[in-house]
């Protein structure tokens, strides 16, 4: 799951960034309005976690435009102020939450949880797919009863794919939310092919099934077993 950060304390910013890291999440940051404008205008996030106060801009004008360009996106609003116009006008604008500062990092966590939970997970942890079950929560994977041994990043893009599923994915859609902005690096998505041989070569070992689909010169499909 990747996470946009938008707060302009670098303090905080830093240990927000670093404990939603060791939690799985690929976290990218802007401390400014400016930056953070940027990023929604180019990426594609499941969870922005939003400071509404910012020294260059309005965050609830920030919000406004990202809900414009990804209205799927989860927004979790941090303010220091606990204002209940702020929080209607958040609400009215698409916010999924709001949390006022200062808060316990497991306490963001948990709500970052459960806002993925509702919107992609229909409000469980564990997620299924045919004879595929995936914990979320213990970032686990079983074929029938049967744990499958998975890298992170496969992990990662077997979540992404069932999330999407029946969906077309870009090669360059698969690489921004694994890799965040790094993806920018590569010259070519050789590395996207090598995982999603890998997992195919798992899944087929396990489950005897693949359930992705390549669709030349477009990406990838995962589908249910025909």
């Amino acid at each position: 799951m990747k996470l946009l950060i938008v707060e302009d304390e670098p303090v905080l910013l830093e240990e927000v960034e670093h404990y939603l890291g060791q939690q799985g999440f690929l976290c990218e940051s802007a401390p400014t309005y400016l930056l953070a404008e940027d990023k929604v205008s180019l990426y594609a996030y499941d969870v922005v976690v939003l400071d509404i106060t910012l020294p260059d801009g309005n965050g609830l004008q920030l919000l406004r435009q990202l809900k414009n360009l990804h209205p799927e996106t989860g927004v979790v609003i941090i303010s220091a102020k606990n204002s209940l116009d702020d929080k209607l006008s958040g609400f009215g604008l698409g916010a999924d939450d709001y949390l006022t500062k200062p808060f316990h990092m497991e306490e963001l966590n948990a709500r970052i949880n459960a806002l993925i939970r509702r919107r992609d997970f229909k409000g469980s942890a564990v997620l299924t797919f045919e004879e595929l079950e995936v914990d979320t929560e213990a970032h686990e994977v079983s074929v029938a009863g049967e744990k499958l041994q998975l890298t992170k990043k496969e992990y990662e893009l077997l979540l992404y794919f069932i999330i999407n599923k029946n969906r077309l994915l870009s090669q360059r859609s698969i690489a921004e939310h694994l890799w965040g902005d790094d993806y920018d690096m590569a010259d070519n998505y050789n590395f996207v092919y090598m995982h999603i041989k890998n997992l195919r070569r798992k899944l087929v070992s396990t489950a005897g099934t693949d359930y992705i689909t390549t669709v030349y010169g477009m990406g990838y499909k995962w589908t249910a077993a025909s």
